[in-house]
C-alpha cells in the first residue's frame, strides 16, 4: 500500500513539474499601450525600443535569441519604469507571425505600434551564398514584415490610431551589385510600405519605412563603411541611439520615408533620381 500511494505522489509530482509554468514577467498589463518591436534585443530595434521606453511606450521585443532579450528587457525596465515582454521567435519560420499575433490576441495586448526590424544582411550576398541562406534572407527582410503585419493588423486597428515602422535601408534605394539580395529586399520593403500607407490611411494607421545610410550596430559595418566610403562614409553613419530617436520622432509625426542624418538623407535623394543602371555601375565601381 505505502509502495503504492509512493508511486502516486512521485507521479502526480512529476505530472506537476511537466507542465509549462506561466511566465509572470511576461504577462503584459492590458490597460497600457505596447509598442512590438520585431528584433527589438540590439541594434537599431533596440535603438527604436529606448526612444519609445522614452515616451513611456510599453513594450513586446521579438528576438531568436533569450539572453539578448533578457538584457534588453533588464536595462529598459530599470532605466525608463515601463513593463517590456520578451518572445522568443525566429521571425523567418513561416508559423511565428501567427503565433505571435494569437498570443497578442489572447492576452489582448493594447497594440498601438508594430515595428518591423528584424532583418539579415551582411559583405556575403548573391553569388556567394548557398541557396538556404539566401532564402533565409528574403523570409526574414521581407516575408516576416509582410506576414507580422497582416496578422497584427486587426489588433492595431482595434486601437487606432496607430503605427506602422518598417525598416528598410538606404540600399532599397539602388540595386547594390555586391549586396544584390539585400538592396532587393529592401527596395521591397520601401514598395511595400508606400502602398500600404494608402491601404491603411482611412483606418486611421500612419505608415512610415526607415532607409538608414550606415548605421554601426557591429564592428564589421565600422570596418566595412572605413573601408569602401571612406570618410564621407563616416560622416553619413551614425549610432544605433541615435537612429532609434529619430526614428521614433518621426514615425509619431507621420513621416513616409525616414532617412537620418543630412548626409545620408541628401545621399538618398541623389540615388532616387539617377537611373537605376547609372546607381549600379556606381555601386559596382567602389566595390558595392
Amino acid at each position: 500500500m505505502k509502495t503504492f500511494l509512493l508511486i502516486i505522489l512521485l507521479s502526480a509530482t512529476f505530472h506537476l513539474y511537466a507542465q509549462p509554468m506561466p511566465d509572470t514577467e511576461t504577462t503584459p498589463d492590458t490597460s497600457l499601450p505596447y509598442a512590438l518591436i520585431a528584433g527589438g534585443s540590439k541594434g537599431i530595434g533596440y535603438g527604436i525600443a529606448e526612444a519609445l521606453a522614452k515616451r513611456h511606450y510599453n513594450l513586446i521585443l521579438i528576438a531568436r535569441h533569450r539572453d539578448t532579450l533578457d538584457y534588453a528587457k533588464h536595462k529598459l525596465e530599470s532605466d525608463y519604469n515601463i513593463h517590456v515582454v520578451v518572445l522568443v521567435y525566429d521571425l523567418a519560420k513561416e508559423e511565428s507571425a501567427t503565433e505571435i499575433a494569437q498570443w497578442c490576441t489572447a492576452h489582448h495586448i493594447h497594440l498601438k505600434m508594430l515595428c518591423n526590424v528584424a532583418g539579415l544582411g551582411g559583405s556575403n550576398d548573391y553569388l556567394s551564398l548557398p541557396l538556404d541562406s539566401l532564402r533565409y534572407m528574403v523570409r526574414l527582410n521581407v516575408e516576416s514584415c509582410m506576414a507580422l503585419t497582416l496578422t497584427l493588423l486587426p489588433l492595431l486597428e482595434k486601437n487606432a490610431p496607430g503605427y506602422i515602422l518598417n525598416v528598410a535601408s538606404m540600399a532599397g534605394f539602388a540595386p547594390i551589385p555586391e549586396k544584390n539580395m539585400y538592396s532587393a529586399t529592401k527596395s521591397a520593403v520601401i514598395f511595400f510600405s508606400y502602398a500600404l500607407r494608402q491601404q491603411l490611411r482611412k483606418k486611421h494607421i500612419s505608415v512610415s519605412c526607415l532607409c538608414p545610410g550606415p548605421v554601426f550596430t557591429k564592428p564589421e559595418i565600422v570596418k566595412t563603411t572605413k573601408e569602401k566610403l571612406g570618410w564621407f562614409g563616416m560622416k553619413m553613419a551614425m549610432m544605433p541611439h541615435k537612429a532609434g530617436e529619430i526614428t521614433v520622432r518621426k514615425t509619431l509625426k507621420k513621416r513616409m520615408i525616414i532617412v537620418p542624418g543630412t548626409l545620408a538623407r541628401t545621399m538618398s535623394g541623389v540615388l532616387r533620381i539617377l537611373p537605376r543602371r547609372a546607381s549600379a555601375a556606381l555601386y559596382y565601381k567602389v566595390g558595392g
